[in-house]
């Protein structure tokens, strides 16, 4: 079984960089969601496979763009996380992720992981390390449990942190997948 993790495309809060990082909600542009579309023609999802999917709104459009709503699941595990992870530092506004009400509105047919935790609102971008690790250790065990290869689509920060847990060691900024990047780690 194998997780592949996805970064979202090229996103509206980029475009001004860095001025644009307190802009609520961003979504893709027309570069990012021609990443996206690129991106499909590498990315094959069968029927068993589980796509977990950060929820903001450019994270949705990726997912949408590359897949079915039958394979996909919001998870606040996977929202934006930073990396390096600072707890003195403060989230930027484009990071804030939907609650479940506004998910349940928008996207009624797709469903939520949340593995009886309630990290909605405390979301997982400044929850201190051990926390994090306990958490995403169980999502971890979870995707062992499915049935298919599980797809993350996510945040570079996230996936970095993702990374480490499962191993990797020495990651850095420049390790980061960029624009509509994946990567795949083979039976984890």
């Amino acid at each position: 079984m194998d997780i592949t993790f996805i970064r979202h495309g090229h996103g509206e809060h980029l475009i001004d960089y860095p001025n644009q990082l307190n802009c609520l909600h961003p979504g893709l542009t027309e570069l990012g969601k021609s990443q996206v579309i690129a991106l499909r023609k590498q990315v094959v999802f069968t029927p068993e496979d589980v796509i977990l999917v950060s929820p903001t709104k450019r994270t949705i459009e990726t997912a949408l763009l590359l897949a079915s709503n039958t394979n996909l699941a919001f998870s606040p595990l996977v929202g934006p996380r930073m990396f390096p992870q600072n707890p003195e530092f403060f989230p930027f506004v484009c990071d804030q992720i939907y609650s479940k009400e506004e998910l349940s509105n928008q996207y009624s047919d797709i469903k939520m992981v949340e593995l009886g935790l309630d990290c909605w609102k405390e979301s997982i971008n400044q929850m201190d390390a051990h926390r994090f690790k306990k958490l995403a250790e169980q999502l971890l065990e979870w995707c062992r449990q499915q049935s298919g290869n599980t797809f993350i689509i996510s945040h570079d920060g996230t996936i970095s942190n993702y990374r480490m847990l499962l191993g990797e060691k020495g990651l850095t900024k420049s390790d980061f997948l960029g624009e509509a990047g994946q990567y795949t780690i083979k039976n984890f």
